[in-house]
């Protein structure tokens, strides 16, 4: 995957994202800003006139809320990892972070996932319940990631790739938990290789950073 695309895959990105959240009191449809500065960084503005949201930097994670920080944890994003990291950073650390999260990558086969051939790394034939991410064997993108979590079995799917800036971009993402959809995004105004203040990504500057989104 990394070498395919080491030498052309965009390293910033920006896109405004439709996101419709199934909840047991019903959908919620929200707009949410979106920017990622690869490898490792991802600001998620869920409300941006509030200030509101969340940044991951390498293996940190901060949330914010009216433009306070609320939590700070370590922690990777798995969907930045396999998406989009894995593209712009040396194979060596994408391995060491991928067996950090518990996936044996010593575990390899091929299958077929919406009618076209995928590698399936992380469990053994048959295995649907082991976590695992699936990737397309002819385009090497990832498209599928299964694991077990406390609410259950969660499904991930990248969905709709479109070629951008020398890479690639799904331009929908769907979480599944226990079968159910409970979250779809839906990308538009992607912009890729566009330039980011240093600043968006530096959770002392959440609430001051001159901010991509007009």
């Amino acid at each position: 995957m990394h070498d395919r695309y080491a030498n052309s895959w965009y390293r910033t990105v920006t896109f405004v994202q439709t996101t419709t959240l199934g909840l047991a009191s019903g959908r919620i449809v929200q707009t949410w800003y979106e920017a990622a500065e690869l490898p490792g960084r991802l600001r998620i503005d869920t409300n941006i006139g509030a200030k509101s949201g969340a940044l991951y930097s390498r293996d940190s994670l901060y949330s914010f809320t009216d433009g306070k920080l609320v939590h700070a944890d370590t922690g990777y994003n798995e969907l930045l990892i396999l998406g989009f990291d894995v593209y712009t950073q040396p194979a060596g650390r994408t391995e060491a972070t991928l067996r950090h999260l518990g996936f044996d990558l010593s575990k390899i086969h091929e299958g077929t996932w919406r009618g076209t051939p995928v590698y399936i790394v992380g469990a053994a034939r048959g295995d649907t319940v082991s976590k695992q991410f699936w990737v397309d064997r002819d385009k090497l993108l990832f498209v599928r990631l299964l694991e077990r979590t406390p609410r259950g079995h969660a499904e991930f799917r990248f969905n709709k790739y479109e070629p951008l800036g020398g890479g690639w971009i799904a331009t929908e993402v769907e979480q599944m938990v226990n079968g159910n959809r409970v979250l779809l995004e839906e990308y538009r105004d992607i912009r890729p290789n566009q330039p980011l203040s240093a600043a968006l990504f530096d959770p002392r500057q959440w609430k001051t950073a001159p901010h991509w989104a007009p």
